[in-house]
């Protein structure tokens, strides 16, 4: 159950909201010159748009030095921030609902994935007894970390089948180059991952796509509906002190969102480190084409995206399943519909 400390530190956060467009007329300068940034396997493209904001420049731009931490998996940059080593987040969606399970509030400010991208595959030695996802019972799983978004797709898919958590066993094998080497290697049965992993994979032969949500059709079949993937979050107290640091966060993924629907593969491709495509460019460039619908175009969070991560995550988290929680306190589009209005 969200209790009341939860209700009134978001409820101030609602309150301050209106607040930053008249406080940046005054000084747009953001509060803080420098901001911590944490991630979980930044190569992955459910990340691409931090990557490419960082490389164009739009932070500097906004006048803000951010500090990118990349760790292993979405879980990792969660506990970054509980820990107090980063100011904000890129990461899943689902981490603003869990933490409200907890009593620990944070809210996404922008949304950058309209749908996760990952796909669920099972090692092609495997692959020819799999039929459903009852047959993932007794498999050692990859995923990029426990706790992670990769981790909740197959603990669904699990329990739709009537499976429970322990029913397989799960392994962080990291995004991009290590979660390819644990398959390439035999390490694992089946892999949770995102491209360029999975179709480097593929392209291998080393793993059959069972569950794929890098198409909205996709993501529909798994969950049941549109989910929202990578936001930017922060817990409401630093959106709270530093109103302006957090519009200019938004700007200038507002700013990149709108670059990336509008610029080719070729394009981004050009953006990207080169380490990140694994040695084939032109899988690289493929894989990016196909995950172009998985941005937002604009940033901004829906209430039936919200709706769907709550009923996936109560399918399998208890804590989740037994809270009240409102799903208008886990993001706000007050600082996007700002970012609409100057970019």
């Amino acid at each position: 159950m969200v209790r009341h400390s939860c209700r009134m530190a978001v409820a101030a956060l609602v309150v301050t909201l209106a607040a930053p467009l008249a406080a940046q007329a005054q000084s747009p300068k953001p509060e803080l010159a420098k901001v911590r940034l944490s991630v979980g396997g930044q190569a992955a493209l459910y990340y691409l748009p931090l990557t490419v904001t960082a490389r164009l420049g739009y932070f500097k731009d906004a006048g803000l030095d951010v500090e990118i931490s990349d760790l292993k998996g979405g879980s990792q940059a969660l506990q970054a921030l509980v820990g107090g080593s980063a100011d904000v987040v890129t990461g899943a969606f689902d981490h603003t609902i869990q933490m409200a399970a907890k009593n620990q509030p944070i809210v996404g400010a922008v949304q950058l994935g309209r749908f996760p991208g990952f796909a669920l595959g099972v090692v092609t030695a495997k692959a020819g007894a799999y039929k459903d996802p009852k047959d993932l019972k007794g498999m050692k799983i990859g995923v990029t970390a426990p706790g992670s978004s990769t981790h909740f797709m197959v603990m669904y898919m699990m329990a739709r089948a009537g499976l429970k958590p322990d029913d397989a066993s799960f392994v962080g094998v990291g995004a991009t180059s290590t979660a390819v080497a644990a398959a390439r290697r035999g390490e694992i049965d089946a892999i949770v991952n995102a491209d360029p992993s999975i179709s480097v994979m593929t392209s291998e032969n080393l793993i059959k796509v069972v569950a794929d949500t890098r198409t909205p059709d996709g993501t529909r079949l798994v969950y049941g509906g549109l989910y929202p993937a990578a936001v930017l979050y922060m817990p409401p107290a630093f959106a709270e002190k530093n109103p302006r640091t957090v519009q200019a966060l938004v700007n200038a993924f507002v700013r990149t969102l709108k670059w990336i629907d509008t610029h080719s593969a070729e394009d981004i491709v050009k953006v990207m480190p080169e380490e990140y495509a694994l040695g084939d460019k032109a899988m690289y460039t493929r894989a990016i084409d196909a995950s172009k619908a998985m941005y937002s175009p604009d940033g901004r969070f829906t209430r039936d995206g919200a709706e769907t991560a709550l009923k996936v995550l109560a399918e399998f988290d208890p804590a989740v399943k037994g809270a009240t929680i409102n799903l208008e306190r886990t993001f706000t589009n007050t600082f996007v519909e700002k970012a609409q209005a100057t970019n």
